[in-house]
């Protein structure tokens, strides 16, 4: 399995995730701050991982604020169904990611 490839996948997930949120009117201040994490920390994972840092660490890490993420629009009823959509997309990317490792 080629570990930087599956996060770059994962990585454009939450892009994905985060460009709806911004785009959502509807979402809560706390989700958007929510996703925002789990953009910062996706990219801080694919970054080490392109400069040889240990893999597990991180997607755990990432798998974590991608738990956050989903809870936190499970739980905001001014979100849009496409904005639940990709944050559950980008959630279940890394969850499968964990599965493989």
């Amino acid at each position: 399995m080629d570990i930087a490839a599956e996060l770059s996948g994962v990585g454009v997930r939450v892009r994905e995730a985060a460009d709806a949120v911004e785009a959502d009117s509807g979402a809560s201040p706390v989700l958007v701050a929510v996703v925002r994490e789990f953009r910062s920390k996706a990219d801080k994972v694919n970054r080490s991982v392109g400069e040889g840092a240990p893999v597990r660490e991180g997607v755990v890490e990432l798998e974590q604020a991608g738990d956050s993420a989903k809870a936190a629009v499970e739980a905001d009823t001014g979100a849009s169904d496409a904005t639940s959509r990709a944050v559950k997309a980008a959630h279940l990317a890394i969850c499968i990611l964990k599965a493989k490792m």
